[in-house]
C-alpha cells in the first residue's frame, strides 16, 4: 500500500532575500515566510492531510504550525530531515565564499557532493539520513496522506536518492524547491515516484 507525502520547504527566512545558506542556523521566518505558512495551512485544510511531520529546526516547525491547527493535529518531529550543515558557509553566500576561496567554490559548483563546502556536512550522509527518515515516516503511515516540512539541500539531496539521480546532480535537476510550495512523492516499499513539484498552495487541487 503506497504512502503519499506532500513534501513542504519551510517559509521564508531573514536569510532568504540575500540567499544566505541557513543549514543548521536557527533563522527565524520573515513576515512572508509567515504569511506562505498560513498559506500552507489553509491549503492543508482543504485537502486530505493525515498526518504532518517536520525538521526540529524551528523555521520548519513554525512552518508547519498553520496546517496543525486547522486540521487539529500534533506534529511529530524527525531529527533525520534537519537540515544539511553547511560548515564554513553558514550565514553566508556561495559569492562570498568565491570571493574568499575561488577555487573550492568552483570545485562546489562543479560536484556539490565530491566537494562540500569545508567542515560541512557529508551530502551522502545527510541524504542518507533524510532518505531513511521518508521510509520510516511512509511505513508508520500506509495508504495515507503525509504533509513533511523540511528543507531545501536536504529535500533535494533525498529526491535525488530516491529517484534514482546522481546525488552530485541535485543543484541541477532540482535547482529549488520552493518556499512553502508542496511536491507529491508515493513511497511503497523501497520504490518512490515523483507526481507533481513545487505546485504553489495557492494553485488549488493537485
Amino acid at each position: 500500500m503506497s504512502t503519499t507525502l506532500l513534501l513542504a520547504r519551510h517559509g521564508q527566512t531573514v536569510w532568504h532575500a540575500e540567499n544566505r545558506y541557513a543549514g543548521v542556523s536557527d533563522v527565524p521566518l520573515t513576515d512572508t515566510g509567515r504569511a506562505q505558512a498560513e498559506t500552507l495551512g489553509r491549503w492543508a485544510a482543504a485537502h486530505p492531510v493525515d498526518a504532518i511531520w517536520t525538521s526540529p529546526v524551528s523555521r520548519a516547525v513554525v512552518t508547519a504550525e498553520p496546517a496543525c491547527r486547522a486540521l487539529g493535529l500534533t506534529p511529530h518531529r524527525e531529527p533525520g530531515l534537519r537540515e544539511c550543515d553547511f560548515g564554513v558557509v553558514e550565514g553566508r553566500t556561495l559569492a562570498e565564499f568565491a570571493a574568499e576561496d575561488p577555487e573550492r567554490a568552483a570545485a562546489f559548483r562543479a560536484d556539490p557532493v565530491a566537494h562540500p563546502f569545508p567542515a560541512a556536512e557529508d551530502p551522502l550522509a545527510a541524504a542518507a539520513r533524510g532518505t531513511d527518515a521518508l521510509r520510516r515516516i511512509a511505513a508508520v503511515h500506509p495508504g495515507e496522506r503525509v504533509l513533511v516540512v523540511a528543507h531545501n539541500t536536504l529535500l533535494r539531496l533525498v529526491l535525488c536518492t530516491l529517484l534514482s539521480v546522481p546525488p552530485s546532480e541535485y543543484r541541477r535537476v532540482f535547482p529549488q524547491l520552493r518556499n512553502a510550495a508542496v511536491s507529491e512523492l508515493r513511497m511503497e516499499g523501497r520504490s518512490a515516484g515523483l507526481v507533481s513539484l513545487n505546485v504553489p498552495c495557492e494553485a488549488g487541487e493537485f
